[in-house]
């Protein structure tokens, strides 16, 4: 059965635009997992611009499920990630000009850098997944240099404008599925996802766990938290 991970940074995001000290990412996270979730996500950020440091620590303290961290492989942040020890940390390529991640990591071109960080952080026990698009050479050089698992970019799924468009997608992540599959690596999926899309990929079988933050902070605004993340897992479980 497909788990559920919601990131809250957009609740991070609605605090920093007054720059006041509420809403608390950290009392919804509390919500989301009474609400049935069974992870919390938060993408901490060279710029800070939404989550910050105290929120990734006070979260690793009070969330009851999982904590992933979601996070550029630089030193700095792998400093923080050793001293907060998420459950699991997911490596995701950054810029600080886009709006969201776009598109995954070039695994493939960075492997020295990669496998010295995640060689890192597992040694302190933590679990490690990379953030890559739906491709095969960026999952089998995802497990040569160490992962755990492989976060699927589901982007270009979630931007089809066709039915046509949409089911070649939809064929890329499943032939990408298969892949990591047979090479024993876990597998989630995230980016994009809504109430309106999600069902089709929740219902691949090899898809662990899927990371689902702006659409259901959205819907929180018009229907509250709660009922929000329900709503989401009623559709995926």
């Amino acid at each position: 059965m497909t788990r559920l991970g919601v990131n809250i940074d957009h609740v991070a995001t609605l605090r920093q635009a007054r720059g006041v000290k509420y809403p608390d990412p950290v009392a919804a996270a509390a919500l989301v997992e009474m609400a049935g979730a069974d992870g919390i996500v938060v993408h901490l950020r060279e710029d800070r611009r939404h989550i910050q440091d105290r929120d990734v620590h006070i979260l690793r303290e009070t969330v009851k499920t999982k904590l992933n961290l979601e996070m550029a492989a630089t030193p700095e942040m792998v400093k923080i990630a050793l001293e907060a020890k998420p459950h699991m940390v997911t490596l995701v390529p950054e810029k600080r000009e886009e709006l969201t991640t776009e598109g995954g990591l070039n695994v493939g071109g960075n492997k020295g850098t990669l496998t010295k960080t995640i060689a890192q952080l597992k040694g302190n026990g933590i679990t490690l997944s990379l953030f890559i698009d739906p491709n095969g050479q960026q999952i089998e050089a995802s497990k040569e240099v160490g992962a755990d698992f492989v976060e699927l970019h589901t982007g270009c799924y979630c931007d089809a404008t066709t039915r046509d468009e949409e089911d070649k997608e939809y064929k890329n992540l499943l032939d990408a599925v298969s892949i990591a599959y047979e090479l024993d690596l876990g597998i989630n999926a995230g980016h994009g996802l809504n109430y309106f899309n999600v069902k089709r990929i929740a219902e691949i079988k090899e898809i662990e766990e899927l990371s689902i933050g702006h659409s259901i902070v959205a819907r929180a605004v018009l229907v509250g938290l709660d009922r929000a993340v329900r709503d989401m897992i009623e559709l995926i479980k």
